[in-house]
């Protein structure tokens, strides 16, 4: 089955599960802006109108919010500034003499004023690490480095002494699990999982406190603290999601944006200097995200920086994510949660070359269709696309 058919199978149950769907209601105002455009810029002034050429009562009070923030609005103008980057919903409350109120909702894409400064790199000093460690998350207590390493079945969190090599302790976790971003907050070890939606809380001793469970966010992929107040938690997708630090749930996100475009696939993240940085995954570049808006200020251009150190020989499980990771994106951007068993894709390398891979990749349904239990899909060649892509 080539890709295409893919497609057409994910459309055709995307319709079978929307056909119930009631249309939503029509609201009673409008609202107008000017100028009309598929996209606005921080810094730019916005007219916006409340129309119904048909309502003949009297507007007593009209109030705006931009992603739940009380916008000011002086002769029907609005300021796009100190607001949150990304599809965002612009409400609008309409109050009418009678005690009537009116609600009424329109999207907009709000970017960045300004692109990112591009930035290069120098090694500054090189330490030996485990060939076999699928690092997904660092970060240091004092000298001691904590790592967070992926893989089913050789997942683990660990702390060793980058300096000398040593390692000081290795908790692995169980075979269920793939670990993902770790940061070290408020004396406590936090560590993501992938896709298994669960969180692990350790004390600095690595020993197991509590879990916690993923709730707004679809994934686990990169974790980081402010210091202060807040967990930054990035899933694969245009967000970073803002944890309440005790709890774990997610309470707010930034969605990533330059002045051009949204931008997916934050990994591992780290907290320097109030800036997030990110790199992104499968491209050979850093983010730099200011944290109150989900700007993207900055990108740190480090090609080159992989050919320098030894590869490892699991470039085929690397591979195997990638495609599970390409898939599970498109079952979320076609809205097939409730269709498709994501969390249980199995992909299965037939042959192993470069040339002429052969991949199948089965994905459960949740509920029967016309006496389908799963989806199979069977392609050809991508490995060498990977690797393209890879050397970008």
């Amino acid at each position: 089955m080539k890709l295409q058919q893919l497609i057409c199978i994910l459309s055709f149950l995307l319709i079978g599960a929307c056909k119930n769907a009631n249309p939503p209601k029509q609201d009673a105002f409008n609202i107008e802006l000017h100028p009309k455009k598929k996209e606005y810029h921080i810094g730019e002034t916005l007219q916006i109108k409340v129309v119904n050429p048909k309502f003949e009562g009297k507007i007593v009070k009209i109030s705006y919010q931009f992603h739940h923030q009380e916008l000011v609005v002086t002769n029907e103008n609005i300021v796009l500034e100190n607001l949150m980057l990304g599809k965002q919903p612009l409400e609008v409350t309409v109050y009418t003499d009678k005690g009537e109120v009116y609600k009424v909702r329109k999207e907009i894409l709000l970017l960045a004023g300004q692109a990112p400064k591009l930035y290069t790199y120098k090694i500054l000093n090189e330490y030996p690490h485990d060939k076999q460690a699928y690092t997904q998350g660092l970060e240091f207590i004092g000298d001691t480095l904590v790592e967070s390493t992926g893989q089913y079945r050789e997942s683990s969190i660990r702390k060793w002494n980058p300096f000398t090599g040593e390692m000081y302790k290795n908790v692995p976790l169980q075979a269920m699990y793939f670990g993902e971003g770790a940061t070290v907050f408020r004396d406590k070890i936090i560590q993501l999982t992938w896709r298994e939606n669960i969180g692990f809380v350790y004390d600095t001793q690595l020993k197991l406190l509590k879990t916690f469970s993923y709730n707004k966010s679809k994934e686990g992929w990169g974790l980081c603290h402010n210091g202060s107040d807040k967990l930054y938690k990035s899933d694969g997708s245009e967000k970073i999601w803002i944890l309440n630090p005790n709890t774990f749930e997610e309470v707010d996100s930034l969605q990533l944006c330059t002045n051009k475009s949204i931008f997916t696939n934050a990994n591992e993240l780290e907290f320097v200097d109030g800036k997030i940085y990110a790199n992104t995954y499968l491209k050979d570049g850093i983010m730099i995200i200011n944290p109150n808006n989900g700007a993207i200020e900055g990108v740190v251009d480090v090609r080159g920086l992989k050919e320098k150190v030894e590869q490892s020989s699991n470039k085929m499980d690397t591979y195997k994510e990638y495609i599970t990771k390409i898939i599970i994106k498109e079952i979320q951007n076609m809205e097939l949660e409730k269709v498709l068993d994501y969390t249980n894709i199995v992909v299965k390398l037939n042959k192993k070359t470069s040339q002429n891979d052969n991949i199948s990749i089965k994905i459960p349904l949740k509920t029967k269709v016309d006496d389908m239990t799963e989806i199979e899909i069977n392609i050809k060649n991508t490995y060498k696309v990977y690797q393209n892509i890879n050397a970008r």
